[in-house]
């Protein structure tokens, strides 16, 4: 029995695939509105996380012009100063999640195009392929899309937050309270090492949900799009294909980042006084210096790795959910009817 709303995949031809970054690139390069999409949606989320930015600034305001005031003071009483950041990270803790959602709309529009790009190229021989030329993101299908994203982190982030809260509790370094465990210790050791341990596992549930969101925007609900990650992703093939795109999809997205906040650190002497100038607050300047390249880096990275990360596991779902079929020789179709299928033969009497 199909799942609600799982359209079925067309069918495979006797003709040999392309592997998957060979079909990836193939419909990047076919499907020349991806570029147009892809900057339109990480333009869109450039702004509006350029204005979350400011509103995180604006209500944190009073915490810079604390630490300009306690500087001064200081500075007056020719002592050092050395400001405490523990207010200003609680704002920023406290409005993560804001950008979190923002982040998963702008990957759940990617993520709908890239799509719906894969199965235009997979049915571009039909003439309803052929005269439909808009591969936006449809707006009823960015809120299954949506939903996978934070079941997703539900299901993979709280354990390995627990158990590092719980190991930092346990083996930290607080001067306020005793050390509860003795160092040396064997229960000292295995607390020690519970991150790690919660950490792994959150990388395999991560990887075996990964096709997940592919899923979702072909068209299957959110806790079935995680149903149908898991049961492809553990199977000999699937396993291996996730891993070995996943991990250079990881690796290109932090390289490309790297690279590109590195050539944008020119960026924070500017910014810094460009700010400082406008509202006379060193540590506000300081802060928006300091963001100024990781914003750049972010923004380019996404637009840069998203879309070939994006396509090839919705390619890389079309081909695990329906396998190629095997082809049969012209013979075999021609002398057999449709429709019709050999009679197993009954045992002879002796």
């Amino acid at each position: 029995m199909r799942p609600p709303h799982d359209h079925p995949a067309p069918p495979r031809s006797g003709s040999p695939q392309l592997g998957l970054a060979a079909a990836t690139f193939a419909v990047l390069r076919r499907r020349g509105t991806l570029a147009g999409e892809t900057a339109r949606v990480v333009g869109l989320s450039g702004l509006a996380g350029l204005l979350m930015t400011g509103a995180v600034f604006a209500l944190a305001w009073p915490v810079f012009t604390r630490m300009r005031d306690q500087r001064v003071w200081y500075h007056q009483a020719e002592d050092p100063y050395l400001h405490d950041h523990t207010d200003l990270a609680s704002v920023a803790l406290g409005t993560l999640p804001l950008f979190l959602l923002l982040l998963g709309v702008g990957s759940a529009a990617l993520q709908a195009v890239c799509s719906r790009a894969v199965a235009a190229e997979s049915a571009d021989c039909t003439a309803t392929a052929r005269e439909n030329r808009s591969w936006g993101p449809v707006p009823g299908r960015l809120r299954p899309v949506l939903a996978v994203y934070t079941l997703r982190g539900l299901i993979v982030w709280p354990l390995p937050l627990l158990v590092f809260a719980v190991s930092d509790r346990l083996t930290g370094y607080h001067l306020d309270t005793p050390e509860p465990l003795e160092r040396g210790s064997w229960p000292h050791t295995l607390v020690m090492v519970s991150p790690a341990a919660a950490l792994f596992i959150a990388v395999l549930l991560r990887l075996a949900l990964a096709l997940a969101p592919a899923a979702a925007a072909a068209g299957l609900g959110p806790r079935a799009a995680l149903r149908r990650s898991w049961a492809l992703t553990w199977t000999r093939a699937g396993a291996a294909r996730v891993l070995a795109l996943a991990l250079p999809s990881a690796a290109l997205a932090a390289g490309v980042f790297r690279l590109v906040a590195q050539i944008a650190l020119p960026l924070r002497p500017l910014v810094r006084d460009l700010v400082e100038q406008a509202t006379g607050n060193f540590f506000a300047a300081y802060y928006a210096g300091i963001l100024a390249p990781v914003i750049v880096g972010l923004l380019i990275a996404a637009a840069v790795t998203l879309p070939v990360t994006c396509t090839a596991f919705a390619v890389l779902h079309d081909r695990l959910r329906v396998p190629p079929a095997s082809p049969r020789s012209p013979g075999d179709t021609a002398a057999r009817p449709t429709g019709s299928e050999p009679r197993p033969s009954r045992p002879t009497a002796r």
